[in-house]
């Protein structure tokens, strides 16, 4: 595997799941909840750290650098998409659903958004579509969870390889 491979497949794999987000939206109407909204940001800024890394075509240290903060983004991911999955399958209180992310931003100093969005609403807790038996931000997880395992990849492999 070259240089450049391993960050190109994971460009692939981000833009995949951008579209496949999109086509929810606007083809078949789900509008994504706030969290929904940080996990695709999650997801692009891991498409953008791997087109640097990919265009950049890093040596060993170079990789490493990559790998570090791919693992911090996706790590980021992972803790968003569980809130999500918590909020959508634990046994909790009702949920109310709150305003939408756009209005929260424009009426909110941002602090008080990110709290709000992860005490989170009825209308994150709601599942919407299923695959499988596993809703939206369960497959965001599993896409997230092989983000990180090439993150760790990057990472830790050695520099002869």
């Amino acid at each position: 595997m070259n240089r450049r491979q391993p960050f190109i497949l994971g460009l692939i794999a981000c833009a995949l799941a951008m579209g496949v987000a999109l086509y929810f939206q606007y083809i078949e109407g789900l509008e994504p909840c706030p969290l929904c909204v940080f996990q695709r940001i999650s997801v692009m800024a891991l498409g953008a750290i791997f087109l640097v890394a990919a265009l950049h075509g890093p040596g060993p240290v170079g990789r490493r650098i990559y790998g570090a903060l791919l693992s911090i983004t996706t790590l980021t991911g992972i803790v968003i998409a569980g809130r999500h999955l918590w909020l959508q399958y634990a046994t909790h209180e009702e949920l109310e659903c709150g305003p939408g992310l756009d209005y929260m931003l424009e009426i909110m100093p941002l602090h008080e958004v990110l709290a709000d969005v992860f005490k989170g609403t009825g209308d994150c807790a709601e599942i919407v579509w299923t695959f499988l038996g596993i809703s939206i931000p369960g497959w965001t997880l599993v896409g997230l969870l092989f983000a990180l395992w090439l993150s760790i990849w990057l990472l830790l492999k050695p520099a002869n390889t």
